[in-house]
């Protein structure tokens, strides 16, 4: 079965999934299977729930791609964005083994069992398993050097919408003064931050981190009840997931109930600086690790090097972390269409952290950034 509308959503093309056969096919590959998760929404549509019945994308690198979905949600799946595909569904009943029909079709596809079998990086062990259980012989590998081509460069339309969410993130950042007080907990202040996520236009709430005074020191703090002090720095990196799957990321460094010492106001100066460099560095052909390196020189050059502990930056899109990731070693030079993060840190271990984050595009002659709220080191009255 299939739908008979075609499709209309910009954000799901046939072009991605028929692209991903292509390079399977250049790559040697014989079939790539997708359960759920991003990879599978991005290719077909279809936003699945992860559980133990079976859902996989199975795209042969010759004949046509195929849905295998359980019985029970085929109509749901036709009706869908993949239905509107024309992706053929083969659904299966409760008595059915899913893994042979999988096998079975894709085999009748290819003429012959395939060899080479890539899977998405976060299919679930007891479903990679099975598929290769139900084609013995073949070599199970992963489908992640194909697909994080394809997902690198975003369509004009996926940047608008990390547009919309970036602004919509930058509209809560902008609200910071409403929560951010003297002894009101992190927790307090999470959760307040994490409605107003939702308020500003994200169905989701994907992180919120409050790190207050040493707990800023921490890049991936979770919430606790540590009340913030007068005078505190306070790391507050936050991003939601919107309608559309696509996500926000965005982080400030803020200060409460009081000013910046001197020595803070130096050492922020810096890491603005390092943040700015790298952002102005972003156009195509130069490599990710090149912009690791602008943010990482100009803070290592002014003495703060041993304290910014992690990459500069991680792409972002259907997935919060995806590929390209802004780290030395990374030689991936850069296209127009990608879009990351560009987040250094300064962390003083058991005393404070800051960290300046904004998402940005490669464009055709430069970089687009994303977010607009101030990267200056806002003092809140508190």
């Amino acid at each position: 079965m299939a739908g008979n509308n075609p499709p209309t959503d910009p954000l799901v093309t046939t072009e991605r999934v028929y692209a991903a056969r292509e390079m399977a096919a250049e790559d040697g590959v014989d079939l790539l299977v997708f359960t759920p998760g991003s990879d599978l929404r991005y290719l077909s549509g279809y936003n699945a729930h992860a559980m133990e019945r079976l859902t996989a994308l199975a795209v042969p690198r010759q004949g046509e791609p195929f849905l295998v979905v359980p019985r029970l949600e085929a109509p749901m799946v036709d009706a869908g964005p993949a239905g509107a595909l024309g992706l053929e569904l083969l659904a299966w009943d409760e008595t059915d083994d899913p893994f042979a029909l999988l096998a079975g079709a894709a085999t009748g596809r290819l003429g012959t069992t395939p060899a080479r079998v890539a899977v998405g990086g976060r299919t679930w062990a007891e479903h990679a398993l099975g598929i290769q259980r139900a084609l013995p012989g073949s070599a199970l590998e992963l489908a992640n050097p194909i697909v994080d081509r394809l997902r690198m460069v975003k369509s004009a339309a996926e940047v608008e919408e990390l547009a919309a969410a970036g602004a919509a993130i930058d509209r809560v950042h902008a609200r910071m003064a409403e929560w951010l007080r003297v002894g009101r907990t992190e927790a307090e202040v999470g959760a307040d931050i994490a409605a107003a996520i939702l308020e500003e236009g994200h169905v989701g709430v994907d992180f919120t981190i409050v790190g207050s005074g040493p707990n800023g020191a921490s890049p991936h703090h979770e919430l606790s009840d540590r009340a913030i002090g007068a005078g505190d720095l306070v790391v507050v990196d936050i991003g939601g997931v919107t309608a559309t799957g696509y996500r926000s990321d965005c982080t400030r460094t803020y200060v409460v109930g009081g000013s910046a010492d001197d020595e803070v106001a130096e050492w922020y100066g810096v890491l603005h600086a390092a943040q700015r460099a790298a952002t102005e560095a972003v156009r195509p052909g130069v490599t990710a690790e090149q912009i690791d390196e602008a943010a990482r020189a100009v803070i290592r050059d002014a003495g703060w090097g041993e304290h910014f502990i992690h990459r500069t930056g991680h792409g972002i899109g259907l997935d919060t972390h995806e590929a390209p990731y802004i780290v030395e070693g990374n030689a991936l030079p850069l296209s127009p269409g990608m879009a990351f993060s560009v987040e250094p840190g300064i962390y003083l271990a058991g005393r404070c952290g800051a960290r300046i984050e904004d998402i940005v595009v490669c464009t055709e002659d430069g970089v687009r950034v994303l977010n607009e709220v101030s990267r200056e080191l806002v003092e809140l009255a508190g």
